[in-house]
């Protein structure tokens, strides 16, 4: 049985009005410290704002939303492990792209300029192979069953002599 590994986006996040990709750091009292994903800058940004994990985004379907790991999945399926198309091309040429990757995605609601962004996206974690798959964590019914270990004997601790006590002047 082959185990389908999943990408992780666990700590990556887009922040709106920026350009590209950025690592989440760490949180200050009222900012996020993060690190830009090409060119390592550090910087905060503030709480006001609009910061979206890739981990939480999902794309419309006409059945159930789908996360954008699992379409990044049939991307990188669909590309053979390569890059997917520019984001900047055509907009028709985006969507018949795009709709050769996730047929069912619900025209309505997805825009071209979500399509871009996924494209984009894809495109920036490929070229830094941030596209790490993980396999889902086994069942315990699959582990090895674990023999228990003999307890190690040891040598009887020597006493030690009590202090003296100090006197006092």
């Amino acid at each position: 049985m082959q185990i389908k590994k999943e990408m992780i986006l666990k700590d990556i996040i887009a922040i709106s009005g920026e350009p590209g990709l950025f690592r989440f750091i760490a949180q200050g009292k009222n900012s996020l410290i993060v690190e830009h994903l090409e060119t390592k800058k550090r910087s905060s940004t503030f709480g006001s704002a609009k910061v979206s994990s890739l981990e939480d985004i999902a794309i419309f379907t006409d059945k159930e939303d789908i996360p954008l790991a699992k379409v990044f999945d049939l991307v990188y399926d669909k590309e053979n492990g390569g890059p997917a198309v520019d984001g900047k091309i055509d907009g028709n040429k985006l969507k018949t792209w795009f709709e050769e990757v996730l047929p069912d995605y619900d025209k309505n609601k997805v825009y071209t300029s979500d399509i871009k962004k996924v494209a984009i996206w894809y495109n920036i974690l490929h070229k830094l192979d941030l596209l790490v798959k993980e396999e889902p964590e086994s069942k315990p019914a699959e582990e090895e069953v674990s023999r228990p270990e003999k307890p190690a004997t040891t040598a009887p601790k020597k006493k030690k002599k009590p202090a003296a006590p100090k006197s006092e002047k």
